[in-house]
């Protein structure tokens, strides 16, 4: 009987233990002989021998057909080390009874089997735990406690694996715990050969990429024709000790190996650098790996890929991706997307509603009469229209270049890579990066409230076409947050602009005096009845314009908050954090022209300035900004930026972004109805003056009834004021409670100091003394003040009306 409990523990079938009921093993049910004692025995070694047996199957299995490596090496490791050890067991044991130890043989050469049972009795449970774990990589068929633990037919991942036995690993039994170390040791060292392929090469791993935290996306034409792949950051493949900021240097470093590939960098004929290659990747960069010890660290494994991050950002990127460069394109992004330059915005609001005007002054009525289906199309802009649109606004931009500066390269540089074009709603380039923009922005809840259709009525966008080696700090998914700002933006701003606008119609605004008809014959009768008309013309439209007037001074006040306090004190802020300067103390309260952004961009303290320039800084801080602001440090400090003014515009607020919104839409009525009115008028005092009669117009009974639906889109104007300066408190109000004063504002002198970020959340982005924090603007209160102030000045003009009419 002994030598079949050894042949049964080593994992071959024995009487002792037939299998019934189910699969579980039933000791002793072809030996009727034994008696209860023995029964009872055997029971842990019966479990030892269905949990060997079925180890040793199971992790076969995971071993030849799981898609994880990580799986693979765990599972080969429970098969080969830790079942070997079981096996080297039952070998010790057996040498020793056939070697009459003294610990296992008695006199007579009897062996009590309670001493084979006290010497396995202890691997009952690791065996337990292991089986637990294969369970947990591969779950069987009807096994629920383990089922769905991974993404597809129940298989766990990589990562879920070493999270979990990492937790494992935390017990109070000594045995288990290094059981746990030794799987964790296997599972991390497949890990780091993936991550290695990826930091050293710039490459996915050839087998088992699918479970590895960084995956490949659709490759654009231009990617295809470079022979550049993107890649993205899945955060539910990633493991819990690599962070965030950690997955987006590890992506950095082989996005831009893989761009150095692509581009020959470092091909046979240049050999100056190809030897630098060589020596980088294969000697500096596997150290910094090959040091890091399991378990690994979260902090060893940052700082292993920061050094690999820096020491690549020193040598190829200062020529693949130079910081002068960047900075350029973030200078075209704030003047033209978050329209830095006010007449960008001024052209594009001009010339789109010049394109609608056009296309409504063409729609038949007539051809409606089926459905309203060809006059629906007949009114949508086409791609065409649109892209003429910024074709007519690059020629005004370039008309205003003087004779002393006629370059200007920024221009050419936005003329030749933004896009204006109508909004694909089956668009889903954003889907695939949205995993992306978890784990790299810090702030994405953006309001779901689109402005895209306010420019045309149908949905435009303007972005930038991020083309290699640009997506090394710029992504697809930053690109959409700046499209929805430069959307946002430039509603209020068009709003301003056609609020603005009213003002040139003379006719409405004032009144002038009617020539001299006392020589003619009723002469002083038609002054009389002219005059009167136009005092009762004044007296009824003066509510109007002190409504137009009331939404003109809280949209400029609101634009220039926007654009003054948060986004032109945000950008100079990161700029002067980039030149590595100390910030000055400039504020301005209204959006920058060209001639202004040059004259900035002169007098500011740049490295990068051209040669003769006064203002140029030393040579030796430009090398030392160049060390220090590495291209993955600037992406990092560039999401915080764009985080920081998203969260300033309250594009985060739904509520507010709703009521604005609603707005903008209601005073797009509003000045439809005094344009009609305007017309109107005039034809009506062709009509009673010149005798021009058009047959086939009412204008007297037109004329009632705009001034009725005047009065009605006046009251709604008023509500929707009144209820975005409501909004604003509660802004103002939720910040205060939760804890963030409106009058701090912050460290804002320096980039290496501490502070906070807007919201009152901590912000430091970067390392040490490049550490980057974001510019906290001034709270909403102040914008409040300013607010309130027009509320009551206009309120109080609206009260004074009641006591009689003042002409215009």
């Amino acid at each position: 009987m002994l030598h079949e409990i050894l042949l049964a523990l080593s994992g071959h079938q024995s009487p002792l233990f037939d299998k019934k009921d189910g699969g579980h093993a039933k000791d002793g049910g072809g030996v009727p002989f034994l008696s209860p004692a023995e029964h009872a025995l055997l029971q842990p070694i019966a479990e030892l021998c269905r949990l060997h047996t079925l180890l040793r199957k199971h992790t076969s299995r995971i071993s030849s057909s799981h898609p994880s490596t990580i799986c693979r090496a765990v599972s080969t490791n429970i098969s080969t080390e830790q079942l070997g050890k079981f096996q080297k067991q039952i070998l010790e044991v057996e040498t020793a009874i056939l070697a009459s130890d003294a610990r296992y043989v008695g006199g007579h050469g009897i062996v009590p089997l309670s001493t084979i049972r006290s010497e396995f009795l202890p691997w009952v449970g690791r065996l337990q735990w292991l089986w637990q774990i294969a369970r947990f990589m591969l779950p069987i068929e009807g096994d629920e406690d383990h089922a769905g633990t991974g993404p597809a037919q129940g298989t766990c991942t990589g990562a879920s694996l070493i999270d979990h036995l990492r937790k494992e690993s935390h017990t109070g039994y000594l045995d288990l715990e290094e059981m746990a170390l030794q799987l964790i040791s296997a599972a991390e060292t497949a890990f780091m050969r993936q991550l290695s392929m990826f930091v050293l090469y710039g490459q996915l791993p050839s087998f088992g990429r699918e479970d590895f935290f960084i995956q490949e996306c659709p490759s654009t034409s231009y990617e295809k024709e470079k022979n550049v792949s993107d890649f993205a950051i899945r955060a539910d493949l990633m493991p819990n000790f690599v962070s965030s900021s950690t997955a987006i240097s590890i992506l950095f470093i082989g996005k831009s190996l893989n761009h150095i590939r692509a581009q020959g960098r470092f091909s046979a004929g240049d050999e100056s650098m190809a030897s630098l290659s060589k020596l980088t990747l294969h000697g500096d960069y596997l150290d910094h790996l090959s040091a890091l010890s399991s378990p690994i660290s979260p902090v060893a494994l940052t700082g292993a890929i920061s050094k690999i991050r820096v020491s690549l950002s020193q040598t190829a990127l200062s020529q693949l991706l130079p910081l002068p460069k960047i900075v350029e394109i973030l200078s075209l992004l704030h003047d033209f997307l978050l329209l830095g330059r006010g007449e960008f915005a001024m052209g594009l609001v001009t010339f789109a509603d010049d394109i609608v005007k056009g296309r409504y002054r063409r729609a038949d009525p007539m051809r409606s009469g089926k459905g309203g289906v060809n006059l629906l199309d007949g009114l949508t802009v086409k791609e065409g229209e649109v892209t003429a649109v910024l074709s007519q606004t690059w020629a005004e931009l370039y008309s205003f270049q003087n004779e002393e500066d006629p370059v200007d390269d920024e221009l050419d540089l936005a003329k030749e890579i933004l896009r204006l074009s109508v909004k694909d709603t089956n668009d889903n380039r954003q889907v695939a990066s949205t995993k992306e923009v978890a784990v790299s922005s810090p702030a994405t809840d953006i309001s779901n409230v689109s402005f895209h259709d306010v420019l045309f009525g149908t949905p435009t966008t303007l972005s930038l076409d991020v083309q290699p080696p640009l997506d090394l700090f710029l992504s697809q998914a930053d690109m959409g947050l700046y499209s929805k700002i430069h959307a946002y933006l430039l509603a209020i701003r068009r709003g301003q602009i056609r609020l603005a606008n009213l003002w040139k119609l003379s006719s409405l605004r004032r009144s002038l005096p009617p020539p001299s008809l006392a020589n003619k014959r009723g002469g002083q009768a038609r002054c009389k009845i002219v005059r009167e008309r136009a005092l009762s013309r004044a007296a009824a439209i003066r509510p109007i314009w002190i409504t137009a007037s009331r939404a003109l001074s809280i949209l400029s006040e609101l634009t220039s908050y926007m654009h003054g306090e948060v986004i032109s004190n945000s950008w100079q802020h990161l700029k002067q954090w980039l030149d590595d300067v100390r910030p000055t103390s400039s504020r301005s309260s209204r959006p920058g022209t060209a001639y202004s952004t040059a004259s900035r961009n002169d007098n500011t303290t740049n490295p990068f300035s051209r040669p003769g320039s006064s203002q140029a800084a030393p040579q030796p801080l430009k090398d030392k900004s160049q060390l220090r602001h590495d291209p993955e440090t600037i992406t990092a400090a560039h999401r915080a930026h764009l985080a920081s003014i998203i969260q300033s515009i309250f594009l985060t607020d739904t509520p507010f972004t709703r009521t604005l919104r609603t707005l903008l839409t209601t005073i797009d009525h509003f000045i439809a109805m005094i344009t009609r009115l305007e017309t109107v008028q005039q034809s009506l005092d062709l009509e009673t003056d010149e005798g021009v009669v058009d047959s086939l117009a009412d204008y007297a009974g037109e004329e009632k009834k705009i001034m009725h639906d005047l009065r009605t889109a006046r009251v709604e104007v008023d509500n929707g004021l009144a209820e975005l300066i409501d909004r604003l408190r509660d802004i103002d109000d939720n910040r205060l409670g939760d804890g963030k004063r409106p009058f701090d504002l912050g460290n804002n002198n320096g980039g290496g100091g501490g502070g906070s970020n807007v919201g009152g959340d901590t912000g430091v982005f970067g390392e040490g003394a490049s550490a980057y924090v974001p510019w906290k603007p001034a709270g909403v209160d102040q914008l409040l003040m300013k607010l309130d102030f027009f509320s009551l000045h206009q309120k109080g003009d609206t009260e004074g009306f009641e006591f009689g009419p003042v002409l215009v």
